[in-house]
């Protein structure tokens, strides 16, 4: 369904953006990878996804805080792609604190990577979008997007500033064949969610498993972690014609969280 098209996904060498890569390389997307760390198997793991297609897998390693570096991100995926059609915007980290002790520093850095980013690769993606009359932004969000959690208020207002700007854009282009929405994941077994839940067996003195129930028993009454495969089928349906008039939309897949 995708053959032809790019796909950009931010954060995208583990966890969330790396499963999202893999089911739009499996529409057939070329991808273009970002994120830090081991990159060669990543790339690997999206062709073959999308082996059928004979699809492309690019790679750019910006920093998402740095303004300058995701220009040079965006200038690459036009050099080398022809521009972005598919924009997942993923990149994003983490850091527990009450407020009055939350270092500034973590504040900035949260800020940055998890909402400033996507205004920048937004702001340059949306020209080349308009100019072919399709587009498709998918900002990863959070149920954090819509509900807030003590402890995390840089991530929760970084995630309800995502959405606030998810539905501007969406507006924006509102006549065009671009559209822009949201995805908002409960947890997900990521490594950042590994951490806390054994940060939490170490913090109580519970087994690993006891540690994971308790973490889902908090927030998602399913007891089920969401999947990375499951938020890239929904990328994929968001990419698709029956989604045409999907815009603006803050999708929560959280095993009942938000329904509370």
């Amino acid at each position: 369904m995708l053959k032809g098209k790019t796909a950009l996904v931010t954060g995208s060498t583990s966890g969330i953006g790396l499963g999202m890569a893999r089911q739009l390389a499996a529409q057939g997307a070329d991808v273009i990878l970002n994120g830090f760390g081991d990159v060669e198997a990543p790339k690997a793991e999206v062709l073959q996804s999308g082996r059928a297609h004979g699809i492309r897998v690019g790679y750019h390693g910006a920093d998402m805080s740095k303004p300058a570096e995701i220009e040079a991100m965006m200038a690459y995926a036009a050099a080398e792609f022809g521009g972005v059609d598919i924009l997942v915007n993923n990149a994003g980290i983490q850091h527990v604190s009450p407020v009055e002790d939350f270092p500034v520093e973590k504040w900035d850095a949260i800020i940055a990577i998890n909402l400033t980013s996507a205004f920048h690769t937004i702001r340059l993606a949306v020209p080349g979008m308009r100019a072919k009359n399709w587009g498709r932004i998918i900002n990863l969000a959070s149920a954090h997007g819509l509900v807030a959690s003590a402890g995390k208020s840089a991530y929760v207002a970084a995630k309800h500033g995502l959405v606030g700007l998810t539905k501007s854009v969406a507006l924006e282009t509102a006549t065009t064949g671009v559209t822009c929405n949201a995805i908002c994941p409960g947890w997900v077994l990521t490594p950042l969610v590994q951490k806390q839940i054994e940060a939490k067996a170490e913090r109580e003195g519970i087994s690993l498993e006891a540690a994971q129930v308790g973490l889902l028993g908090e927030k998602q009454p399913s007891l089920q972690f969401v999947t990375p495969e499951q938020l890239g089928d929904l990328a994929v349906f968001l990419c698709s014609p029956g989604a045409n008039n999907v815009r603006g939309v803050a999708w929560n897949v959280d095993g009942g969280w938000v329904a509370q």
